[in-house]
């Protein structure tokens, strides 16, 4: 379990990459749950199927991207390895996750619940950004495996 103490560091480093982390690991709670329910939910509506299964899909990717220890212990493809292993930057992470969220943007069409999944990935999308313009460096949260961990992956 992670101590308060630790992630309140974390936070008061005001680098914006570890808000984006963190705000990653909710969006990606929320894709594998709304995912979920949208399945169960639209099986009569094709659209909102696929776009529920894009969700599933994401929550793993994000799972990959925020917690690259995963790599290491979890049998992946190569090819799925290399993939993830190109997402380290902030610009990247950001261009990930803004693909993600225009993907699930388009739940507005059927007024699906996959809105909420979205507004996530835009907010994670808009801090590795600003830690990106702001020249601030990848800090991965120790909680998550980072600091040391993930350099072992590399």
């Amino acid at each position: 379990m992670p101590s308060m103490q630790g992630i309140k560091e974390e936070f008061a480093t005001r680098n914006f990459s570890i808000y984006a982390q963190w705000l990653g690991i909710l969006s990606m709670i929320l894709c594998f749950a709304l995912g979920i329910s949208n399945i169960v939910t639209s099986l009569l509506d094709p659209f909102n199927l696929i776009l529920a299964i894009f969700s599933l899909c994401f929550s793993f990717v994000i799972l990959f991207i925020e917690v690259p220890f995963l790599l290491r212990i979890c049998p992946t493809s190569t090819s799925f390895d290399n993939f993830i292993r190109k997402i380290t930057t902030n610009f990247m992470r950001a261009a990930s996750y803004i693909i993600m969220a225009v993907v699930l943007w388009l739940a507005i069409i059927t007024k699906s619940g996959l809105i909420a999944a979205a507004v996530f990935l835009t907010f994670t999308a808009l801090c590795y950004l600003i830690a990106a313009l702001k020249g601030q460096s990848f800090v991965g949260s120790k909680t998550l495996g980072g600091q040391g961990v993930a350099q072992m992956i590399v």
